[in-house]
């Protein structure tokens, strides 16, 4: 399936991804160590299948360009699917891209037909990290004060590619190229100063309906697994699976593990379909 480029003006700035596929649209939205490329194998997929997969990068990643000026990733998302006509969609978000599409089904949950969140953010939530966790944390706090985007790029690589408890360099070939080379970017980019903040979601979780597929790594961050869980027992509508042997970004690290439970939960719209037919 061939992808096409597309590229979307929003105030200050252009918002660029790609397409492919035709039918009802599904919405690949990026972890904020990434970009619209650790989506790759998912939107071959959705798009063999029949489905309109599309994804973009956010203002502050990949190819995205932007002045610093006041914006919301909210309204750049709602920028997105006017462009395309959309008013409906499945979405699919890793990390900082999965608390955007909780913070999209708080404010439009006419809007969201599923959501499949993957170690997935949450505006609002509570951290706490164990002290194996939190001595990464600082490595990478002391690589952002002195200025080394190259170390801070391996030790985010590290913390997020193979896990903050697993060893460094876990992750190997392809997919460790592919982060490094998507957190460049992102790390090269000029701070925006000026992003208005959402509302919080963390207490509102359980306003979500839309059946919602919800995985999390066990290598990820300690805080991320027990929000996966509180999610689990909070979202009506929500199952849950945790994935052994990976971390954060387990698109890339197993990307046929996440395009088999994608299939699963995409052919289940298929047989609604089939079954209201």
């Amino acid at each position: 399936m061939v992808e096409k480029a597309f590229s979307i003006p929003v105030d200050g700035g252009t918002l660029s991804g790609v397409e492919m596929g035709e039918g009802l649209p599904v919405v690949f939205l990026h972890a904020g160590v990434c970009d619209h490329r650790m989506w790759r194998e998912q939107m071959q997929l959705a798009a063999e299948m029949g489905w309109h997969a599309i994804a973009y990068d956010r203002r502050g990643y990949g190819e995205a360009k932007s002045e610093d000026v006041a914006f919301s990733h909210l309204d750049d998302l709602e920028a997105v699917l006017a462009s395309f006509d959309i008013h409906a969609a499945i979405f699919v978000g890793c990390s900082m891209g999965g608390g955007l599409a909780i913070d999209f089904a708080l404010r439009h949950p006419g809007r969201v037909i599923g959501l499949v969140l993957i170690g997935t953010s949450v505006t609002g939530a509570p951290w706490s990290a164990t002290e194996e966790e939190s001595a990464i944390e600082m490595a990478e706090e002391d690589a952002w004060e002195r200025g080394d985007l190259d170390l801070l790029n391996k030790v985010q690589a590290h913390e997020w590619l193979d896990g903050p408890r697993s060893r460094s360099g876990r992750v190997t070939g392809a997919a460790r190229e592919l982060f490094l080379d998507m957190n460049a970017k992102a790390l090269a980019k000029p701070t925006l100063t000026a992003e208005i903040e959402r509302p919080g979601a963390w207490r509102r979780v359980e306003q979500i309906t839309a059946p919602t597929m919800l995985i999390v790594g066990e290598e990820d961050f300690s805080a991320i697994i027990d929000r996966h869980e509180h999610l689990s027992e909070t979202m009506p509508n929500s199952f849950a699976a945790v994935l052994e042997g990976v971390a954060h970004i387990p698109s890339i690290e197993r990307p046929d593990l996440i395009n088999r439970m994608l299939e699963e939960y995409l052919e289940a719209f298929e047989d609604e379909d089939d079954d209201a037919d």
